[in-house]
């Protein structure tokens, strides 16, 4: 073959395709499309930029037109053909890291095609009849005799762009994997990472913030599935005084202007970490050697939440700059976000305890359970989010390739939280003598006892009314400093990655004023209900509550979770024969997390506590709170209460608390660490034989633990270690170059989650239930297979369906016992290693290009799993599932204007067992949209709105009994965008 080298030339991006079709041969290519007149103030190409820097290639066998339209798209290189000059055979498959020069030779070895870059930048492919010019020259058409066909243009901006990058990388992979890309600098479809992935066929999101924080995949829940950041563990933490611990990743963290492509591996591969069991979520962060130099892109906005009536501001800005040489690059970004958000719920808190209820007539009922307490809450939060981020690229010569990321994330979330309760298991029914029920109604609960779900609660000289009033000072602290280098030989490539993370998360203070007053109350609760009447007193009469609590507390928590890491791969591409690459590689892992739990309490015997006891709710509120939850209340509904206010808590509580009145004290009870090393090897190989092509390899891995908490004053150590082999395979059949049927079968393995691996007891702080871990448990462990067909019908479509299946031989469930714990009998969940699961289901994708600048996206989901009760008398839905879920998205884009609307369903999902029965969130359907408007190549304006029809969220338990509604309203965003 002979060619022209390719050059480095300014080049103005994106000649109008239809003007192209009518003058390229004939005129100097000069003209700006319309569709991407933003690049026009860009005066070094993408070409130029590519030409110089090696690209990751992965470009299966197939007809060359469509090779030819992956290289561009991969590359960042736009390319002119005639189709008809094009040869018929199939092209080889190129995969690896190469200069774009060097992959395209591959790609057109023994075509008898050249190349040559016009004055434009636009590479252009011709055949032996079309006489190359020289480059001062302008590009003209060459005379036939036939009919003049137009050249193909493969490069199309925005939305279309996007979702081809992102249906060719998926084409090409030896797995099962989705992809989703950003088309462009703050262009990811979400501002939330996770509400991106919910529209991923298999993915859902838990929602109950109002936004997407923990990830499902395939009916597995977020904690056996892992997230990785360009190939490595993220640690995560968590800011909630009931969250713990917990190997999935929390999303709010996540700021998505670092991101360029997300992916989720639903089979997996020898050379991707082990421990999921559903999927394998890799985020891809930016890099400057892959963008133009001396870019800047500034944007700010207001993001509006129109249940709290505030706007707050947001903003960003991403820069990048390389040298000349391309070889050396800079990235720095910042993003902040302000949120002030408020949540309406009705809740209720259920524990294990059992009472015994005497109604009015002196009928005992025995064993029966009862809600601690129930009521309206309102969350009123202020978040304030920053995420930095620096990347440096240094890229000396064709071999040599390292990356340094530098990565910070700080979320500041200031809570104020109210419920006004009332306490059957709490209060009334624990006193003695407990207090007769009127009037009582009784559910069955799945394991056969009676749950008292209403009646009237007697006694009206005893606390019947509560207000919990908590400020609650939160933080989460994320680090990731990591080094990848990559080095290329004559024969073997080799890898090079090693890091460290840290996430520090929990609260200041989080402290609870409990206000108390007496009064008989009648409640009922019912599947959509939580009511209640207080019969001897006003809840928005803040003097009715006349004494503070000597339950008044403040927690002090801190969650630290941290891991060194260091990988090594070595691969060796063929080009011929069956075998295309062979891959080995090693990793160690060394993390550890701690909890942390400094309690402050009423001193009793402190001579302050007498007067601040008479402390009523009148001496520390300015009024009443607004009316809530107006979307799940009934007639009989407590929607209006008085409410504390903060400066008044602060002046007449707070400094007779700091005066002596609380003392604080180191909970050791509370405390754990967990130290896991990890060691992994694998080897695998990719091959190609006619239409065949695949991966298989194999795994092993060796974890080693060491759990610690105190048994009273001494710190005790339980360790523990187990090997896992891991195989697996990934098969594909091309049919055609459209149409490729998949086969999986792998082995996969999750480790336990940390809270479920401690020695020791930690109390919830809302339900006084006690939940302990057991550091010897073995993992979860799984067999998987995966059976797909793919057809790529059309520019930037696909139709897919997948059936996959997992047998998970190895499950955790809790087990619930009454222990001892400091001279008081609680309920204890401890997990045990049980009788596993089976899930099985179906995946189907279509996502199409209409024409006139719409197109549509959509996936349907049906998940099927259940697993044996602990004890096996009965089957419960497996926690974390949804047996459907679907998402649509219609798009519309033209060279000024783009926007979407998307709707979201999840059928009803499933969680823990409480009071006999399992925890049950309703089905949630949501509709969002944006848009986007190009003011100028160097302007625009964007509108995001979230959750437009205003859906909640209910958790009840499969007996009836509510846990939480939850309203947390629409929200909108405005924002401006400036690019230099």
């Amino acid at each position: 073959m002979t060619k022209t080298p390719l050059m480095a030339l300014p080049r103005h991006r994106g000649p109008a395709a239809t003007l192209l079709q009518a003058l390229l041969f004939t005129l100097p290519a000069h003209a700006l499309s319309a569709a991407d007149a933003r690049a026009a103030s860009h005066p070094t190409s993408v070409q130029a930029t590519s030409a110089i820097r090696p690209v990751l290639f992965q470009l299966a066998a197939q007809p060359l037109e469509r090779a030819l339209t992956q290289f561009a798209e991969q590359s960042g290189m736009q390319v002119f053909y005639r189709p008809e000059e094009l040869p018929t055979d199939r092209s080889p498959t190129v995969s690896g890291r190469y200069r774009p020069e060097a992959a395209l030779q591959r790609l057109l070895k023994n075509t008898g095609l050249t190349y040559r870059l016009g004055h434009n930048g636009t590479l252009v492919i011709r055949g032996k009849s079309s006489p190359a010019k020289a480059d001062s020259e302008p590009l003209t058409a060459t005379p036939v005799q036939r009919p003049h066909r137009a050249l193909e243009e493969t490069y199309v901006t925005g939305v279309r762009t996007s979702l081809r990058h992102s249906l060719t990388m998926k084409q090409a992979s030896s797995n099962l994997i989705e992809v989703t890309t950003s088309e462009d600098i703050g262009k990811f479809p979400d501002h939330n990472v996770a509400d991106a992935l919910q529209r991923i066929a298999g993915v859902s999101v838990d929602r109950v913030w109002g936004e997407g924080r923990d990830v499902n995949i395939r009916g597995t829940d977020k904690d056996i599935n892992r997230t990785l950041l360009n190939g490595q563990h993220v640690a995560s933490a968590y800011w909630w005084a009931n969250d713990n611990l917990s190997r999935g990743f929390n999303y709010s963290t996540l700021a998505s202007q670092l991101v360029q492509s997300l992916e989720v591996h639903k089979t997996p591969r020898a050379d991707l970490d082990e421990g999921s069991i559903g999927g394998t979520v890799i985020v891809r962060t930016r890099k400057p050697l892959e963008m133009d130099s001396s870019e800047l892109h500034v944007s700010t906005g207001q993001n509006y939440s129109a249940l709290a009536d505030r706007w707050a501001p947001q903003g960003s800005a991403l820069g990048s700059w390389k040298n000349t040489g391309q070889s050396l690059g800079v990235l720095a970004s910042l993003n902040w976000q302000n949120r002030d958000t408020r949540r309406d719920g009705l809740e209720t808190f259920a524990d294990n305890n059992l009472y015994t209820v005497t109604d009015d007539q002196g009928t005992v009922t025995e064993n029966v359970y009862a809600v601690w307490g129930g009521g309206s809450a309102l969350l009123q939060q202020q978040r304030n989010h920053a995420t930095g981020n620096v990347t440096l690229q240094w890229a000396p010569g064709d071999r040599w390739d390292t990356t340094v990321n530098l990565l910070r994330s700080q979320v500041d979330i200031d809570n104020t939280n109210h419920n006004y309760l009332f306490s059957p298991g709490g209060y009334k029914l624990s006193e003695s003598p407990p207090a007769t029920v009127t009037n009582p109604i009784f559910l069955e609960s799945d394991d056969g006892r009676a749950i008292l779900a209403g009646g009237t609660l007697g006694k009206p000289d005893s606390t019947g009314a509560i207000l919990d009033a908590i400020r609650r000072k939160a933080f989460i602290d994320t680090r990731v400093n990591d080094i990848d280098i990559n080095y290329r030989g004559d024969h073997w490539d080799q890898h090079v990655q090693f890091g460290y993370t840290s996430a520090r998360g929990g609260t200041e203070h989080d402290r609870l004023y409990r206000f108390t007053g007496n009064t008989r109350v009648a409640f009922r609760l019912d599947r959509d209900a939580v009511e209640s009447t207080y019969l001897d007193l006003n809840p928005e009469n803040a003097a009715a509550l006349t004494h503070l609590s000597p339950l008044t507390r403040d927690w002090i928590r801190t969650m630290d979770s941290r891991e060194h890491y260091a990988q090594w791969d070595i691969e060796r591409a063929f080009s011929s024969g069956w075998l295309r690459k062979l891959q080995f590689g090693a990793k160690v892992r060394n993390h550890r997390v701690e909890n942390h739990l400094t309690e402050g309490e009423i001193d009793l015997a402190s001579s302050l506590w007498p007067s601040l006891s008479t402390t009523g709710l009148d001496q520390v509120s300015s009024g009443p709170s607004p009316f809530l939850s107006r979307a799940n209340a009934t007639s009989l509904t407590l929607t209006r209460y008085a409410l504390t206010d903060a400066d008044l808590l602060a002046s007449v509580i707070d400094p007779v608390l700091r005066a002596g009145a609380m003392t604080y004290t180191y909970d050791h009870s509370a405390f754990f660490r967990i130290q896991e090393k990890s060691a992994a090897t694998y080897a695998s190989l990719d091959m190609k034989v006619g239409a065949w092509s695949g991966n298989v390899g194999v795994r092993g891995v060796a974890t080693r633990q060491r759990a610690a908490a105190y048994d009273r004053d001494r710190l005790h150590h339980v360790d523990n270690r187990y090997r896992d082999l891991l195989p697996s395979a990934n098969l594909s059949y091309h049919f055609s170059s459209d149409l490729i049927a998949r086969f999986g079968a792998a082995q996969v393995m999750a480790r336990p989650n940390f809270k479920d691996l401690t020695p020791n007891i930690i109390i919830e702080p809302t339900s006084g239930n006690g939940a302990a871990g057991n550091p010897t448990l073995d993992p979860y462990r799984a067999d998987q297979l995966d059976l797909g067909l793919e057809w790529y019908f059309a520019d930037a479509s696909l139709f897919s369906a997948t059936l996959f299946y997992k047998d998970i031989s190895t499950f955790v469930y809790p087990h619930v016992n009454l222990e001892q714990v400091d001279g008081e009998s609680l309920y204890i969940t401890r997990p045990q290693n049980g009788p596993g699961a089976d899930i099985h289901g179906a995946e189907l994708q279509w996502q199409q290009t209409l024409g006139w600048g719409f197109g549509v996206l959509s996936n349907y989901t049906y998940t099927d799993a259940s697993v044996p009760s602990a004890d096996g008398t009965r089957t419960l839905e497996l926690p974390g599932n949804s047996r459907s879920q679907f998402n649509a998205s219609l798009y519309f884009e033209n060279a000024r204007f783009n926007g979407r609307v998307s709707y979201n369903y999840r059928s009803r999902s499933y969680g823990e067992i409480i009071a006999g029965s399992q925890s049950e969130t309703d089905a949630y359907r949501q509709w969002d949209a944006t848009a986007e408007w190009h003011w100028s190549p160097r302007l625009s304006l964007s509108a995001e709105a979230i959750n437009l029809t205003e859906e909640v969220l209910r958790i009840r338990s499969a007996s009836g009994i509510p846990q939480g509604f939850y309203e947390n309203g629409r929200r909108f965003a405005l924002g401006v965008k400036i690019a230099f």
